[in-house]
């Protein structure tokens, strides 16, 4: 070969390399499984095909977003699988005549007697994972009424029609058939379960079939009730806010708060009817940063919400374009950022209602945020990343360096079977506990009210509370029993488990510009992130963003069960190339691939060029909307 060829042969394949490597991190996607909704009076997203009708139903009556949301939020609901009744709400709303975002705090909270002390006596570190200890007051009733009364326009029966009529009768998806079917042994342990969700007991299969109706004549006569409720009250000459606020009372105060207290503490459990007449549902301020002139809104740290903000102030100091969409590099640098703010999530967050004060000034701090980054390795992962002491960035003393200076994200040795066979053998387990539950719910309309909703709770196997058809949240589960794990999260009667459940929304130019959230445990604000960072840093559109391949660390501490982690365990796409996951592995990472890596994400992009909605919706599981 001459020298002439040699060097010519040579230019093309550094040429093809070059032209691979760019095709590699190109951040449009060619195609995407699922098209772009647009709309232009309206869009309607969620987990659920038959829930996004509920919510076009709504529409078309003249509902706006809040009232069509409300009526998806009651749909899902009645749909059980991975949320129902008795489960806590989480909402953003933005409100068109103010120029502000709401929060929704619609957490329930831990019974009477749900004490450290009474868990430490039954041998447990946290809560249960399953049954009637593991329930903390219902939170949804409460929040879809407030919601409704405070920014909806049409009455409760009008939104509770869907969920009535599917509540007599409705065709069960395969994905909840097969859940009740798996998990049948442990319904049979209560006895108003095993009533409603195993109609064919003694038969070989004794769960529903999928497109069998599933009815439940109880929940039916309980939403029939508050209904009733809200028309007594009206005939009365109340006004529609005041009617549909005693729906709320006769759920929280009244018979059905009886027959729901009565039937939880028959099984074993502790609320009682004072624990549910003393809740209430809080309407707040969300916390906010800015990310390159966008207004990201997030429910403060009783849920999650404020690590994907601490992720945006670190990840604000590098050019991630220039580092390529899920180059090794970009990669490690999420999954680096990650480690960090979701370690200070783990000691850090909880109910803002009880002492002690959690730093979340110090933790939001652009400062806090630089110093935190300049701390990782570029080399390698690390899998020891610890809380940081946002308390002098806001000008405090870190009233618990001692316990910070313990921590640790190793279960306790107790916990652990011998060497590496504790991940593996309990790997799948693990890997569960971070998707746990969850649907989400997007609604926008042309007046200006955008909806972002992520509920969840009293999923299946849920123990339902007497003759009410309200299923029991299991959202104790995310207290700690011990201080040393998280000071601010120690269980207590009246207080909020500080959860998973993040919805987002976004404004540019004062403007909404994205609602977005997604279903799933811990892995929430991972995901989220990085569909915020597919838009505004990789130009994709709303549905390609949603589509696009995630990255899933398992290295903070699950919020559910035993609240474990893995550190260095990584999940990617299944199409990230070779080369990548040398680099990766090379650095300390344990890959796993999956197809469908997005969450599933829903969202909305508000196209204030042309005035139209651009939805998206995840084509991981089920999630579907409808636009007009």
């Amino acid at each position: 070969m001459s020298v002439k060829h040699h060097l010519t042969h040579r230019q093309t394949m550094i040429t093809i390399c070059l032209i691979l490597a760019a095709l590699a991190t190109l951040p449009v996607l060619a195609r995407t499984e699922k098209p772009v909704l647009h709309g232009q009076h309206w869009v309607a997203i969620t987990g659920k095909p038959l829930a996004a009708t509920a919510g076009a139903m709504i529409f078309a009556r003249g509902g706006n977003a809040v009232d069509a949301a409300c009526a998806m939020l009651g749909a899902t609901c009645t749909m059980y699988d991975v949320l129902s009744w008795g489960g806590e709400t989480q909402a953003l709303i933005y409100n068109p005549k103010t120029g502000k975002v709401i929060g929704v705090n619609a957490l329930g909270v831990a019974p009477t007697g749900a004490t450290a002390e009474f868990f430490k006596e039954k041998g447990r570190r946290y809560p249960p994972r399953f049954g009637p200890l593991a329930a903390v007051t219902p939170g949804t009733p409460g929040g879809l009424i407030t919601m409704l009364a405070e920014f909806g326009r049409l009455s409760l029966k009008d939104v509770l029609e869907p969920s009535i009529r599917m509540a007599e009768g409705y065709p069960m998806e395969a994905q909840a058939a097969d859940s009740i079917e798996r998990y049948k042994e442990r319904i049979k342990e209560w006895p108003y379960s095993k009533k409603v969700f195993l109609p064919h007991l003694g038969e070989e299969r004794e769960a529903p079939h999928a497109g069998e109706i599933f009815r439940q004549p109880d929940l039916a006569a309980t939403l029939k009730k508050l209904v009733e409720a809200e028309q007594e009250a009206l005939t009365a000459g109340k006004s529609r806010q005041e009617a549909i606020y005693a729906a709320y009372d006769r759920f929280y105060k009244g018979d059905i708060a009886r027959e729901f207290a009565r039937g939880c503490q028959e099984q074993g459990g502790l609320i009682t009817a004072a624990d549910l007449a003393n809740w209430k549902v809080y309407l707040e301020e969300p916390v906010m940063t800015i990310y390159k002139g966008i207004e990201v809104y997030k429910l403060t740290h009783w849920v999650q919400g404020p690590v994907m903000l601490q992720m945006l102030s670190m990840l604000e100091n590098y050019d991630l374009k220039a580092m390529g969409l899920n180059s090794a590099r970009y990669i490690h640098l999420l999954y680096q950022v990650m480690n960090y703010c979701f370690a200070d999530r783990d000691f850090y967050y909880g109910d803002p209602y009880f002492p002690p004060e959690e730093p979340i000034a110090g933790l939001l701090s652009r400062e806090y945020a630089r110093d935190r980054a300049r701390l990782i390795n570029w080399e390698k992962n690390d899998a020891e990343a610890r809380p940081g002491d946002p308390y002098p960035y806001q000008g405090g003393t870190n009233p618990f360096l001692d316990l910070l200076e313990k921590w640790t994200n190793v279960p306790p040795a107790e916990e652990q079977d011998a060497g590496k066979e504790w991940s593996e053998n309990r790997w799948p387990e693990i890997r569960e506990s971070f998707y746990t539950g969850t649907t989400s719910v997007q609604a926008a309309d042309k007046e200006g009210w955008v909806v972002s909703i992520t509920p969840s709770g009293a999923w299946i196997p849920a123990c339902i509370a007497g003759t009410t058809g309200v299923a029991m949240s299991q959202r104790a589960q995310s207290f700690v029993v011990y201080e040393e794990q998280n000071p601010y999260n120690v269980v207590e009667p009246g207080k909020r488990p500080r959860a998973t459940l993040t919805p987002s929304l976004a404004l540019k130019d004062g403007k909404p510009f994205l609602s977005f959230a997604v279903q799933g445990g811990d892995t929430q604000d991972q995901n989220m992130l990085q569909f915020f960072l597919n838009v505004v840093e990789f130009g994709m559109n709303v549905q390609e963003a949603c589509e696009a391949p995630n990255i899933v660390s398992y290295q903070m501490q699950s919020s559910f069960a035993r609240h474990e982690s893995a550190p260095g365990r990584l999940t990617l796409h299944e199409d990230v190339p070779p080369w990548v996951r040398q680099q990766l592995r090379r650095m300390g990472y344990d890959l796993d691939f999956s197809r469908y890596t997005s969450g599933p994400i829903n969202a909305i992009w508000f196209d204030w060029e042309h005035g139209t909605f651009w939805g998206g919706s995840s084509n991981h599981g089920e999630d579907y909307g409808i636009a007009w």
